[in-house]
């Protein structure tokens, strides 16, 4: 007979299924009668490798196309990838620099796109074959790319549409900039870590006043240069008499104007701040509201302009250092703080952003986002777990106009042209060969649109839009949106803006949001830290359904996970646990179909197990639609481990190994569990249930080639007795009790029992009927059962419910469990002893790093629980 190898060794056959679904093209999918069921795939970066948190989000993703094919679905998962913009042209540049010694501007526009796209196909297509190596169940013949052909013709056709409505505009504002990625960047691309710096106090001269100032507090001393007033909240009435007076701006030999403004805090430093209409958001609107001059004194390159005077073409640091030293000289730095802030970074390259002024494209989003905002309140849209939908909608209520325009070569180049002569601006669907007014010569925008525009139309222009395609009929809306809570104002609510602008409907129905995956500590995982685990090497070394069961029961709706070896290591247990059960099973299987026996064949055990059967199946299936796969794998972990394998499998081997009858009996009742265990495990182990279904299909007739097809809810258990269940769990319960007080008194598995149990009549009839359970699960040698029972001296004693468990332990187990707790007792002592020493030290409490103190009184703390526990043993043993 063939069978499974004798041990699990996923390298084996993890690969011939990966290949297996693709040559079938088993998740393929066509508009046909059945109810479809889409989603698409967060597009990863074409610069990506797979790490943990693509990992979870596609493990996820598969759990949910998996399951409902397995119910009947006509599934369909949108795959592809992202181009990532600035990402990508940030790697593709420092390539080029470190190979031809090269920039981008010296290659030329033209050239360097070409490299591009070179570079693009060559290695672009990495994190797609890795996640096809992790099972994932995409369409993957609809393969699709943020700047292919179609994706592109729907952002032109956007563009354009929004454009023709007034919503895009090009507009003077004051932008995020990257000096190091040269481009804009919207609020929510910056990432803001606190960082210790400094706040200086700066004495500002009063025009024509001696010895009298005014202080302000800086965090960004160089931005003075660009001051073109200071301001005072109207209620302050310190500073009444600063009314029609000038401010020397130390340094530049200009005087400023004195303001009020509502926007000022008095309580922050002396109340007068100075304001920098050129850099700084806030300083900005003051600017505008009281007509101030705009000084630009930072550029692009986040160098000091001829504004700055003297100190025109200084790095901004340099600068800053530069101008702290002069007023130093010149008694005008009142004071320097420590102060911690949270500046805003580049989200790609973690350069501290220059706020400046800069013509830009900008769309309208007042209006698009209320839209947005209704379907949310209306609940058509609804977020799992349901905590997100309020940053959502504060999001949305509060939206600025989104800055599209970016200051690089790769992405979609904005279709707009102007004419030589000054007509237009046009926006185009087709680069025209002339101007479409007066026919002279046409140059495009250098600007492309943000990598998240492009994204936004994702869950349609993947379906053929603006074409009204019958994948857009049959797939559009998509059921949920699977993404963890990082990108949901960059991509969620601007893809449900969208598609409601766009298509007149919501993108899809529910947004399934994931935690962030952090280590065993709770740390967040980063290389500096160095505590990241890249899946593929724990896929190398404990297999893919290891490492998809891990993260899978890790992932608790509402929480961030916390992952270690030790998770990986038991999901390994538990595929090994399955596979050593299922070659015992198939390694003696004769029956040859999933038939079940009559009920008045099957023992109270088959009936007990099909029973549970049915109770876990059905609070699986609830856990899998309501997305909570943590429960739905904690509920199989609990089911497969403890009720089969533990219970139910090792009462059944001595009817397996028997003749006749009863080996027919619980043959069939095996395979029938086994087989629906592997369906209920499919979504998120994959690979060892097609393995095993495999193997079974070779010896009995099964629904299909694997476990996907096969609903396991079509397999009907009969309708057991109440009774029966509760008479079952009667039996399990004195077991445990028999199993806890070997445990507890340390008794070798080998040596067998003897028992009494004290039992009323129903009870005692119950227990003599199956008392071999009770011997086999036991290790039991002789049990006496009656409702006269007492105990006796030196018995050990277990009670669970109306019934007693009396275990009798000789004079040589009590004497050897006393002596090694006694020697246990005397090494903890020694070790609580060292403790109390070190902690009692004023040297180790006072210079020992607070970490370290902590950590030794909760080691001082745990043994002293054990000495407890331990204490309290002894006693009741020598009781």
């Amino acid at each position: 007979m063939k069978q499974l190898s004798k041990t699990n060794n996923p390298a084996e056959y993890e690969k011939k299924w990966a290949e297996y679904w693709l040559e079938n093209k088993t998740f393929s999918s066509a508009p046909d009668n059945r109810k479809p069921y889409s989603i698409v795939i967060p597009p990863p970066n074409i610069t990506g490798a797979l790490h943990m948190g693509h990992a979870l989000n596609n493990v996820i993703q598969d759990i949910v196309i998996r399951f409902h094919k397995i119910n009947g679905f006509n599934t369909m998962w949108q795959p592809g990838t992202d181009h990532g913009g600035i990402a990508t042209q940030n790697v593709v540049e420092r390539l080029i620099l470190e190979e031809d010694g090269r920039t981008r501007t010296q290659m030329g526009r033209e050239k360097f796109l070409e490299r591009m796209e070179k570079w693009k196909e060559e290695s672009g297509g990495t994190i797609i074959n890795q996640l096809k190596m992790l099972g994932c169940g995409c369409d993957w013949d609809r393969m699709r790319f943020t700047m292919d052909g179609q994706c592109s013709k729907a952002v032109t056709e956007t563009f354009v549409t929004l454009f023709e409505e007034g919503l895009i505009y090009r507009g003077e504002y004051m932008i995020n900039f990257c000096p190091r990625c040269r481009t804009a960047l919207s609020d929510i691309e910056l990432e803001n870590e606190p960082r210790q710096s400094k706040l200086w106090h700066i004495k500002y001269p009063i025009a024509g006043e001696k010895d009298s100032y005014v202080t302000v507090a800086t965090t960004r001393p160089e931005t003075m240069l660009g001051d073109t007033a200071v301001a005072v909240n109207p209620s302050d009435k310190r500073y009444k008499n600063l009314e029609g007076k000038k401010i020397s701006l130390p340094l530049t030999g200009r005087d400023i104007c004195v303001i009020k403004d509502d926007f000022v805090d008095p309580a922050f430093g002396s109340g007068v701040v100075k304001v920098t209409p050129a850099h700084d958001p806030n300083d900005f609107d003051m600017g505008r509201r009281h007509s101030l001059e705009f000084v630009k004194v930072i550029d692009e390159e986040a160098r000091m302009t001829e504004e700055a005077g003297k100190f025109s073409g200084m790095d901004r640091f340099e600068c800053r250092k530069k101008i702290l030293e002069e007023l130093e000289k010149l008694e005008l730095l009142e004071k320097t703080e420590d102060y911690t802030h949270a500046p805003g970074l580049c989200y790609r390259c973690s350069t501290l952003i220059e706020p400046l002024i800069s013509e830009q494209w900008f769309l309208k989003m007042k209006d698009i986002a209320s839209a947005a905002i209704k379907v949310s309140e209306e609940k058509k849209v609804k977020f799992i777990p349901s905590i997100w939908e309020k940053p959502y909608l504060n999001w949305l209520e509060n939206i600025h106009d989104w800055c599209i325009s970016r200051q690089i070569w790769w992405g979609h180049r904005i279709p707009v042209y102007y004419c030589e002569k000054g007509c237009g601006p046009f926006a185009l669907r087709a680069k025209p060969d002339s101007c479409p007014d007066c026919g002279r010569t046409v140059r495009q925008d250098e600007d492309v649109l943000d990598t998240w525009f492009s994204s936004a139309l994702w869950p349609f222009s993947t379906l053929g839009w603006p074409e009204e395609t019958e994948d857009l009929k049959y797939y559009y809306p998509t059921k949920v949106l699977v993404t963890g809570h990082e990108i949901l104002y960059l991509w969620v609510a601007r893809m449900i803006m969208m598609g409601l602008k766009l298509r007149g409907d919501i993108p899809f129905a529910k947004v399934n949001i994931h935690g962030m995956i952090r280590d065993e500590k709770g740390e967040k995982m980063s290389k500096s830290k160095g505590n990241v685990i890249d899946p593929m090497d724990i896929v190398k070394e404990y297999g893919t359904d290891a490492l998809r069961f891990s993260l899978a029961k890790s992932a608790v709706p509402g929480r961030d996970l916390q992952l270690s070896d030790d998770d990986f290591i038991a999901a390994r247990n538990f595929m090994n646990k399955l596979h050593n059960a299922a070659r015992l099973i198939i390694g003696e299987m004769e029956v040859k179909d999933l038939q079940l026996p009559e009920v008045a064949d099957m023992e109270l055990a088959d009936k007990w197990i099909l029973s549970e059967l049915e109770t876990f199946t059905d609070r699986v299936y609830s856990s899998y639609r309501k997305f909570n796969n943590a429960s739905a794998c904690r509920l199989i972990y609990e089911f497969v481990w403890n009720y089969f394998c533990d219970w139910y499998l090792e009462l059944a081997k001595l009817r397996l190994y028997s003749e006749g009858q009863q080996r027919q009996t619980v043959q069939k009742v095996l395979l029938f569990v086994l087989v629906r265990i592997l369906n209920l495990m499919h979504p998120v182990t994959p690979f060892i249930t097609s393995q095993i279904w495999e193997y079974i299909s070779i010896h009995a007739e099964l629904p299909g080639k694997t476990p996907l097809d096969m609903n396991g809810k079509e397999l009907k258990t009969p309708d057991i007795p109440e009774s029966d269940i509760g008479a079952m769990r009667i039996l399990m319960d004195i077991i445990s009790s028999i199993r806890n007080i070997r445990g507890e008194v340390k008794i070798q598995p080998a040596e067998k029992l003897n028992v009494s149990v004290k039992a009323e009549t129903n009870d005692k009839e119950l227990i003599y009927k199956y008392e071999h359970y009770i011997k086999q699960l036991a290790g039991v040698e002789k049990i006496t059962v009656g409702s006269e029972i007492k105990r006796k001296d030196g018995d050990a004693v277990e009670v669970v419910g109306k019934i007693a468990v009396f275990v009798e332990i000789s004079e040589s187990m009590r004497s050897r469990e006393i002596n090694r707790i006694e020697k246990r007792i005397s090494e903890i002592n020694s070790v609580i002893a060292g403790y109390k020493k070190k902690l009692g030290s004023r040297d180790f409490i006072e210079k020992a790093p607070e970490e370290v103190v902590r950590q030794t009184r909760e080691r001082a703390s745990e043994y002293q629980d054990e000495l407890d526990r331990l204490e309290k043993n002894i006693r009741g043993i020598k009781k």
